[in-house]
């Protein structure tokens, strides 16, 4: 049901796309929203990708963990005009990369708890002689490629994104009670290094995606508002509705 409880609010969500549902929620709450991507991702074009797209028969299972990583696969694969083996397997951390790969017509053969590397690695398991390929980006920590012996492909890159970063500055200059959503660490570390320095940890308050996320804020002394228990924007949303409409 439609509120006030984002009114006088302002979400800046940082990631590198919105979902119009996601605007829309906090529209019918009376929430202002902008969009301020402070990381983009380019596909990383390389000898490996032949190699890869190559070996993909030896392999038992495919690991993603990003819509971006899948968008980067997919787009090799069609490159390429190479197909996945029937009878490779697919495993997938959070909600939007499973989507986005059934929209691709892959099924999903499993998926952790908690969508995060570490869970990841504690609930997945192969049998004896299989094999994972990781198909990850530049940023992508080695908790996956330690954990479950996974090979690593590279497929995407990601990089800091400066043209929004004077309007995101003067955005939290100007606007009334700004709150700024966070989806990755990265993320963090950007926003620390090119915005922090115009506007203090201390004038903003934060939302976080992801425990990891979080703990990149905790790095700079600084603790979210919120973090849902589903690691995903809408639960953002969400609960920052709950904790308004409950004060």
């Amino acid at each position: 049901m439609p509120s006030n409880a984002l009114l006088g609010k302002t979400l800046i969500i940082t990631g590198s796309a919105v979902v119009r549902t996601v605007e829309q929620l906090i529209e019918q709450h009376h929430g202002k929203v902008y969009n301020y991507p402070l990381i983009e991702t380019v596909e990383k074009i390389s000898k490996e990708d032949k190699f890869y797209l190559q070996e993909l028969q030896a392999y038992h299972w495919l690991i993603f963990t990003s819509q971006n990583a899948v968008k980067s696969f997919v787009d090799k694969c069609i490159r390429h005009e190479q197909t996945i083996p029937a009878t490779m397997k697919i495993a997938a951390v959070g909600e939007k990369t499973a989507a986005l790969l059934k929209e691709h017509g892959y099924n999903i053969h499993f998926m952790p708890t908690v969508y995060s590397a570490d869970v990841f690695v504690k609930e997945f398991s192969m049998m004896p002689g299989e094999r994972a390929l990781f198909i990850r980006g530049s940023k992508a920590k080695k908790t996956i490629h330690q954990g479950t012996g996974a090979d690593e492909w590279t497929v995407y890159e990601t990089r800091p994104c400066s043209k929004y970063f004077a309007q995101l500055t003067q955005c939290l200059l100007t606007e009334k009670h700004p709150i700024v959503i966070f989806a990755s660490p990265s993320a963090v570390d950007i926003y620390a290094e090119h915005i922090v320095p115009h506007v203090a940890w201390q004038n903003v308050k934060f939302a976080s995606i992801g425990h990891v996320t979080t703990a990149a804020l905790e790095k700079h002394g600084v603790q979210p508002m919120v973090q849902p228990k589903i690691y995903t924007m809408q639960a953002v949303i969400e609960q920052l509705i709950l904790e308004e409409q409950t004060k």
